[in-house]
């Protein structure tokens, strides 16, 4: 495996290998899980040379807090790509992917008003910006991202339609952990009290993944994952919303097999978990 920091130098080292490799990019913010492994192997399976980067973007966070909270593990990290098998590390420093504050502006229209759009201002134009460049630099023919962040996923749906980037999106389903919670960077922040809450999330996605199987419409799916948490007093329930999964505009009924997601986000203690569901 290969470690880049400088983006001239990953592209001289990319150019001649464009021809006859099948690129993918696999980006991350490190402190990696098994669940960004999961996206590495099955790059490594579908691709010829998987590139992997670990940048932690300020712009997307809009909490001081909770980005200098944010972990920052880049050797552990490396050594678990090269374990899971990615061949090229970009690990750039702020200064080197924004050489100056950027002024470049994304809006993602009505993606972006919408559950982590409407409790975090600004963060899709973070995310996008972080994105377009990512995808210049390394040019790649897939990039691998996982389910977890499904709002992310359509972002980036329509970054690559909007700016016909000649990429294709691979979304991979969410890592869980046995207990059933999502895999996160996040929840190595959480006490050992909290951790045991944690499953929690994904009880209430299941609940009213359940009660929507049965007849039972959205709005009363969302009002019984309201009262489920009104009884754990260790959570802060964000939203919970049934929508679209390609659009993630609220629904009023289930939508036909694939197109229908449960979305929820809540803080717990003064971490904040998110998770999805798509059926």
């Amino acid at each position: 495996m290969i470690r880049f920091d400088s983006i001239s130098a990953l592209r001289q080292y990319l150019q001649p290998l464009r021809s006859d490799h099948r690129i993918s990019l696999v980006p991350t913010m490190g402190a990696l899980h098994e669940g960004h492994l999961s996206l590495i192997e099955t790059a490594k399976r579908e691709t010829d040379l998987v590139v992997s980067s670990i940048f932690v973007n300020p712009i997307q966070f809009n909490n001081a807090d909770d980005l200098a909270r944010y972990p920052r593990t880049l050797e552990e990290d490396c050594q678990k790509l090269e374990s899971a098998g990615c061949d090229v590390v970009f690990a750039p420093s702020v200064d080197e992917i924004y050489s100056e504050s950027p002024i470049v502006r994304f809006s993602f229209g009505d993606l972006e008003t919408v559950m982590e759009g409407a409790f975090r201002p600004g963060h899709f134009n973070g995310v996008g910006l972080v994105v377009a460049k990512l995808f210049n630099i390394v040019q790649p023919d897939r990039a691998y991202f996982g389910q977890k962040d499904l709002q992310q996923v359509a972002v980036v749906r329509r970054l690559i339609r909007d700016l016909s980037f000649p990429i294709e999106l691979v979304r991979c389903p969410t890592v869980r952990e046995a207990d059933g919670l999502a895999m996160s960077s996040r929840n190595r922040n959480l006490t050992p009290t909290e951790r045991e809450q944690a499953p929690a999330l994904f009880e209430a996605l299941t609940l009213a993944h359940e009660l929507m199987q049965d007849g039972r419409s959205p709005a009363q799916a969302k009002g019984a994952v309201t009262g489920y948490f009104s009884s754990r007093p260790g959570f802060r329930l964000d939203y919970i919303e049934v929508a679209n999964a390609d659009t993630l505009q609220p629904v009023g009924e289930v939508l036909a097999p694939g197109q229908t997601a449960i979305c929820i986000a809540a803080y717990l203690g003064s971490v904040r978990l998110i998770d999805n569901l798509v059926f």
